[in-house]
């Protein structure tokens, strides 16, 4: 753990930022049929980050929104948004509520209760900062990239199928990551 009186983030602002979704992304990855991966994206509903003058102290709160889920074939997009899989017409989101941020070994990470399927478990994400600065209309934005790994059959996402080869259809594990661009609010 750092010190957090020490702690100096060039740039960085207290105060409530809020997500720029037209400049944000979340992607995944799951491996599939044990050789390859399918990657996918789903758009960012919300996020918050109230931020005092000590980063550490921070809070973070974001929501996905499960339903735009796309990996570039509609059936199965289809399949994910079922029962089988995120049940959108029950859970349309994923959510994040943070309950600390640290810094272990020279890296920030945020910890806190990742929510899928109604399910909340404990996640961290690595949390790598792009830097600050003014657009041209005068908001200062910060940017950054979190990423986490989580088990999906922890969120109830079990739904797979046996290779005749060994092995299964989809992978347990799925690497998240977002791609934040945010604004300082006046």
């Amino acid at each position: 753990m750092t010190d957090t009186t020490a702690l100096d983030i060039p740039g960085y602002k207290a105060g409530t930022w809020v997500l720029d979704p037209s400049h944000s992304e979340v992607t995944f990855s799951v491996r599939h049929m044990m050789i390859s991966k399918v990657r996918g994206t789903f758009g960012m509903k919300s996020a918050t980050i109230v931020a005092p003058e000590n980063p550490l102290e921070a809070t973070v709160e974001a929501s996905v929104d499960v339903t735009s889920v796309d990996t570039k074939d509609e059936g199965r997009d289809q399949h994910l948004r079922s029962a089988e899989f995120f049940d959108v017409e029950t859970y349309p989101t994923m959510d994040f509520r943070s309950t600390g941020v640290r810094v272990e070994d020279g890296d920030f990470l945020v910890d806190g209760n990742l929510t899928i399927r109604g399910i909340s478990k404990p996640a961290t994400f690595s949390l790598d900062f792009g830097g600050f600065g003014t657009d041209p209309w005068g908001n200062y934005k910060a940017g950054a990239t979190a990423k986490t790994v989580v088990n999906r059959e922890d969120f109830g996402l079990t739904w797979n199928a046996a290779l005749e080869t060994g092995g299964v259809l989809v992978g347990k594990d799925v690497t998240i990551e977002l791609d934040l661009q945010l604004a300082l609010q006046a």
